[in-house]
This record gives C-alpha cells, structure tokens and sequence, in this order.
C-alpha cells in the first residue's frame, strides 16, 4: 500500500538521510526561484505553485525526479542533455551533486511563463 503525504516535509522524512539532503537542496533552489510559491502535495509527490503549478520533484531508488514540464525541459534542452530524460523528466542521479544553479534558472523560467500566462 503506497503511503499519503501530507506536505513535503512529511515525504522527505521517510526518505533516507542521504535522499533528504537531496531533497532539501531540491527544495531550497526551487525556493530560491520563486519564493512566493506554495508547497504542495500533487501526484502524491513535492510539487510547487505559483500562478499554476511549477516544478514536481520525487525521489527514486537512484535518482530523484525533476518536471518542468512541458516547457522547462525544452527551454533547457541542451542543458539536461547530460542526464536520464522520459516524457516531461529528468532523472538526476542520487550519486552526484545536484545541478542546484541550473535547478534555479528552470524554476525561474517557469515562474516568468505562469506570470505570462496569468496576465493574458
């Protein structure tokens, strides 16, 4: 039986020590992006809001899933092309460091587009 999360607190406090301080970095160069965002639980997995959803992030057995999707992934194409990629994913692999810079700037354009969106 797969558990419920209520925040994102509660989803990375059962996740290994290791995975956690993933996550919160995950989370923290998200934050950093869009500060006025809310935390929420979506898909059963961290997600964020803001005008519109932003981001989603999970944690997986060797990696922890990121989507910008649809168009954060495209926008920074080149940039993710050295990682795991499916349909509106990428998988950064739990064994290095986090590409927390570039996590911050696809945050950044995905906030820009939902004020975009917003205002037409």
């Amino acid at each position: 039986m797969e558990r419920s999360f209520k925040n994102i607190d509660d989803y990375i406090s059962v996740q290994t020590p290791e995975v956690q301080i993933l996550l919160e970095q995950m989370r923290h160069a998200i934050k950093k992006a869009a500060p006025e965002a809310e935390e929420v639980i979506s898909y059963n997995m961290p997600a964020f809001k803001y005008h519109g959803m932003l981001v989603y992030f999970a944690a997986y057995k060797k990696h922890i899933g990121f989507y910008a999707t649809p168009t954060g992934h495209s926008e920074f194409k080149e940039e993710l092309s050295v990682y795991k990629q499916g349909k509106g994913s990428v998988q950064f692999p739990l064994n290095q460091p986090l590409p927390l810079d570039l996590i911050t700037k696809i945050v950044a354009f995905r906030v820009k587009e939902n004020l975009k969106k917003k205002s037409t």
